[in-house]
């Protein structure tokens, strides 16, 4: 017999269907949670549903709880919730056993603050709109018809469909697609590469370089939008040389990138709407302009004919315009024989006039008239001249005078200058010999105040001056000690000495002389400055 029992056996745990496992977790949730406050940000609030229900997420930087508010309940509400708003809900926990999902029902909803995506995202672009990058003067407007358009986006959505139809119904041109995600991790990295890499495209090159960008993306949550919030993606679509349309979920959704385009577009298919006109309208408005372009062309050609014909008929033929003139030629003409007949009469009475006053003895007397005024002329040149020599030999005898006499002074002037010379040395010797006197005068009264001044008077009248060992002047008894050398010095020498002993009893001098210093060679005066160096004045005590 086997020791394991079959596999078949009954077992001690209770048995539950599926219903009765997801209804009694159900009831165990909603008694454990009846009523809780719930502190979140909404995340992928789209409005109430066509029941009038609401149906989103609380979440934070963790976890994620989906939510419903009831109609009954939403109507209630004292505000209405939105995106990225930071809540707290109250209401009770229950599960939905058809998908084996727990919710939180609110009840009532207060709001916390702005959410922690929405505060980030307001901060990214405070600091994106204080470098510029969002100002209205750096956007450019879009080619009235581009030749090729560049779309990013995802080649597999429901966009890039709507926008390929949109562009075809419209205007067909060429459309580059540049293949990207558009959520997830790495996705803004991709679009930012994807508008960097339309804009590296050179003109005339085998990829031909697009006339203005699309980037797009269908609707969706804060969160799902959130790539087109990135910098790097708002700092490449700013950069991007290109005409760029942003293009990114509904018309109620707005994104970082929408500030940074030169256009926004509600959605992708109005991006394409932007991007090309209607072929059909621009057609129609081709023709009509060219219908209204014959039919001025016309009617200016037909003004500009009945103008023609006014003025040529208000013109004079030719055979008037030439009636007049021909008429003063024809008379100029017929006068022409008769004024050169009557020039050459005039002519030949001028010259017979001028010939009768024309003689031969009036001819003689203007010669001889002309002859004296020549000769005349030539006397008082030879005045001039003459005159003029002598005022040249003056000159020349005067500077030859003068030359002979300028040795002569020359010399005066040189002995008037010598004489002065010597006065002046005579009052300069004069002068210095005074000068010394004074300051020799002035010297000596120095010295003599100098003289009265001196030490040496004192010593003069019996006075000597103690030295110790240092040659230092000596002020005070205290000062010596027994048996200390000093020099004492006296008007005609100096003599060298011992301290004896100081007597008992103070400053009371001693009875007894002391004993005789060792007799020392004396010094003159003389001697002693010599070996001392130049005085010094020191102190009388």
């Amino acid at each position: 017999m086997s020791m394991f029992p079959d596999n078949d056996s009954p077992s001690n745990l209770a048995e539950y269907s599926v219903s009765e496992l997801s209804g009694s977790i159900k009831r165990t949730v909603e008694q454990a949670f009846d009523q809780v406050r719930v502190r979140g940000e909404i995340s992928g609030y789209r409005g109430p549903h066509s029941s009038g229900h609401a149906y989103f997420s609380l979440k934070d930087d963790r976890a994620r709880i989906d939510a419903v508010i009831w109609k009954g309940s939403f109507s209630k509400l004292r505000f209405r919730p939105e995106e990225g708003m930071e809540v707290i809900a109250t209401g009770k926990i229950t599960t939905f056993p058809g998908s084996s999902k727990y919710q939180i029902v609110i009840e009532t909803l207060e709001p916390a603050g702005a959410g922690a995506l929405m505060a980030l995202l307001e901060e990214r672009r405070r600091k994106l709109a204080a470098e510029g990058l969002f100002d209205t003067g750096r956007k450019r407007p879009l080619p009235f018809m581009p030749h090729v358009i560049g779309v990013v986006t995802s080649p597999t959505g429901a966009v890039i469909r709507d926008i390929l139809h949109r562009i075809a119904d419209r205007f067909p041109v060429h459309v580059l697609v540049w293949p990207v995600k558009v959520q997830g991790e790495g996705s803004g990295e991709e679009v930012a590469a994807a508008i960097r890499g339309f804009n590296a495209l050179q003109p005339g090159g085998v990829i031909p370089r697009p006339d203005v960008l699309i980037v797009a993306r269908g609707g969706g949550s804060l969160e799902d939008l959130w790539s087109f919030n990135d910098e790097i993606v708002v700092r490449a679509a700013a950069a991007s040389a290109i005409p760029l349309i942003s293009a990114v979920g509904h018309e109620t959704d707005w994104t970082l990138i929408d500030h940074a385009a030169d256009r926004r577009a509600p959605t992708p298919t109005g991006a394409a709407e932007m991007a090309v006109p209607v072929r059909a309208d621009l057609e129609a408005a081709v023709s009509a302009l060219a219908a209204r372009l014959r039919g001025a062309a016309s009617r200016q050609m037909d003004g500009r004919r009945q103008a023609v014909r006014a003025l040529a008929r208000a013109l004079p033929s030719l055979d008037q315009l030439l009636a007049l003139p021909r008429r003063r030629f024809d008379e100029a003409a017929a006068g022409l024989g008769r004024g050169l007949r009557m020039n050459t009469v005039n002519k030949r009475r001028a010259f017979e006039r001028v010939a009768a006053h024309v003689r031969p003895e009036l001819l003689s007397g203007r010669m001889v008239e002309r002859r004296q005024r020549l000769t005349d002329a030539l006397r008082r040149v030879d005045r001039v001249v003459e005159r003029r020599l002598d005022q040249g030999r003056s000159r020349v005898a005067a500077l030859d005078a003068a030359l002979r006499t300028a040795p002569s002074r020359i010399l005066a002037r040189a002995g008037r200058s010598r004489d002065r010379l010597a006065g002046l040395a005579l009052r300069a010797d004069t002068a210095l010999a005074a000068d010394l006197a004074r300051r020799k005068a002035l010297v000596t009264g120095q010295d003599r105040v100098l003289q009265s001044l001196s030490y040496r008077n004192v010593l003069r009248r019996g006075y000597a001056l103690v030295r110790d060992e240092t040659g230092h002047a000596v002020k005070l008894a205290a000062e010596l000690s027994e048996g200390t050398a000093m020099t004492l010095e006296f008007s005609d020498g100096t003599v060298e000495a011992v301290a004896g002993k100081r007597p008992e009893g103070g400053d009371t001098p001693p009875t007894t002389p002391p004993a005789a210093p060792v007799p020392q060679k004396r010094k003159t005066a003389k001697s002693a400055d010599a070996a001392v160096g130049p005085p010094k004045q020191g102190s009388l005590f």
